[in-house]
């Protein structure tokens, strides 16, 4: 197992341009292909949060997804129903993990979980859920995919802080976030 540790600049640009959207419900949209679509996704994401396209001129209709450049510089992929941060590459994280090294991996998400945890805690306040990503209150699409998750609730978004789960199928690990449409908050 390889193991690697980067500077946490990336996540705290990302965590704060992602703290300052104060309603999220205005970015989402249907999951629509083409080029109005695109245009439409960029438009109403830039209404919403001033980010600016990263590629303003050259939308590909094939896709229903683009990404934007907030003025931190942080690159968001966005979808209709969901943001990905294109810097979640800090912290601690291992790759190359056989399977004989799965405990250790574990051990490594376990020791920095607490870090990232509070991390995310300066920026979004208290998490509505901490915990193991097999509790069974977690929809099965995530269950058993993180190692640990916690979620903060926003007006039409949830924020998902997690560390992933190595395993068979998956020999890397590390922590992530992303923010999800949703209709509860």
């Amino acid at each position: 197992m390889k193991t690697q540790e980067r500077s946490f600049d990336d996540d705290e640009r990302a965590m704060a341009d992602l703290a300052e959207v104060a309603d999220w419900r205005r970015l989402w949209g249907p999951p629509a292909t083409g080029t109005d679509a695109i245009r439409a996704l960029v438009d109403r994401v830039t209404a919403a949060t001033g980010w600016r396209p990263w590629a303003p001129g050259n939308i590909d209709p094939d896709r229903f997804t683009w990404g934007l450049v907030t003025q931190r510089e942080t690159v968001m992929l966005v979808l209709p129903d969901a943001v990905l941060p294109e810097s979640p590459r800090s912290g601690w994280a291992a790759y190359e993990i056989a399977p004989s090294e799965l405990a250790q991996a574990e051990e490594g998400l376990d020791t920095y979980w607490p870090e990232q945890l509070q991390r995310a805690r300066r920026f979004w306040g208290p998490p509505v859920y901490v915990g193991p990503g097999y509790d069974p209150r977690i929809p099965p699409e995530w269950r058993g995919r993180r190692r640990h998750l916690a979620v903060w609730l926003r007006p039409g978004a949830e924020f998902h802080l997690y560390a992933s789960q190595p395993g068979p199928d998956d020999d890397a690990a590390g922590f992530g976030y992303s923010v999800y449409a949703s209709e509860v908050a």
